[in-house]
């Protein structure tokens, strides 16, 4: 088989509720990696997040913070900050929005004391890993600054929570010009909606380019699994999209396939089945 690009979204697809991936799925990308395939994470969380006992499975890069920064092997090939200028326009919007608001930047994370509360109230679609991922992180009491503490140097990208989708259209409205809204939209969650902004032309898809360009692959040969409508960009690129069971329904729609759930180690399942490992 030629050699396959395989890029992973995190929460919701190799890892459920903040653990660490099940000892099947480890094993399957190690197996695909021997077979000469390279793997990639692709997430939306920043890199102080990511945690080493993802890391330690063995990847051939990273594409962090939806795109805003990408890396194969320790080569750095693509970083991008928003402007502290940026950063606080947008911060006004949101929260003349009623809307709360977490900055993530290469130091950590940090939180709207208000955003914790709503969080914490909040009770999500199953399938809504994104914000059942922040809530185990408050819950844990990990990876998260006071609001306060904000150095102001800048964002790799920001999240928001919101009690209404008239708040999120209404930002959208203002800063839809420059940036791309993902919004995790969900029947069951009707007390608080999540979402993250991220600059046009900087996203995972645009992530999974940089890589195939340093490498000399085709977009063709690329694989990609996700589970959430922040995989989007990714799972249009992809030559094979993969969506897993536990996905939104968006997310399936444009999947060329869909495999078991998270919990369901589908990950692994799907790789063996593709014949990408003995």
């Amino acid at each position: 088989m030629e050699r396959k690009l395989i890029f992973f979204d995190i929460d919701g697809t190799l890892t459920a509720d903040l653990s660490a991936p099940s000892p099947a799925v480890r094993r399957a990308i190690q197996k695909t990696r021997a077979q000469g395939h390279l793997v990639f994470l692709c997430t939306g969380r920043n890199l102080p997040i990511i945690g080493a006992e993802l890391l330690e499975i063995g990847f051939d890069g990273v594409i962090a913070s939806a795109g805003s920064y990408v890396s194969a092997g320790e080569r750095v090939l693509f970083e991008h900050l928003l402007s502290e200028s940026v950063v606080q326009e947008c911060l006004e919007v949101f929260h003349g929005q009623g809307m709360f608001c977490r900055i993530e930047t290469p130091e950590g994370i940090y939180t709207d004391p208000q955003m914790e509360q709503l969080l914490r109230s909040a009770s999500p679609d199953p399938r809504n890993s994104e914000l059942i991922r922040m809530q185990k992180e408050i819950e844990a009491g990990i990876f998260l600054q006071r609001y306060e503490d904000y150095p102001r140097k800048g964002a790799y990208k920001l999240c928001f929570t919101s009690t209404d989708l008239a708040s999120v259209k209404k930002a959208e409205e203002r800063l839809g010009d420059r940036f791309d809204f993902a919004v995790h939209l969900y029947g069951n969650t009707t007390s608080c909606y999540n979402g993250e902004i991220t600059p046009k032309g900087i996203d995972k898809g645009d992530g999974m380019v940089r890589i195939c360009e340093y490498y000399g692959a085709d977009l063709k040969d690329t694989i990609a699994f996700g589970d959430s409508i922040n995989d989007a960009p990714m799972l249009r690129r992809a030559g094979l999209a993969i969506a897993m069971g536990n996905a939104c329904d968006e997310l399936k729609a444009m999947a060329h396939r869909v495999c078991e759930s998270v919990e369901q180690d589908g990950v692994c399942l799907e790789l063996a089945r593709l014949g990408l490992y003995q």
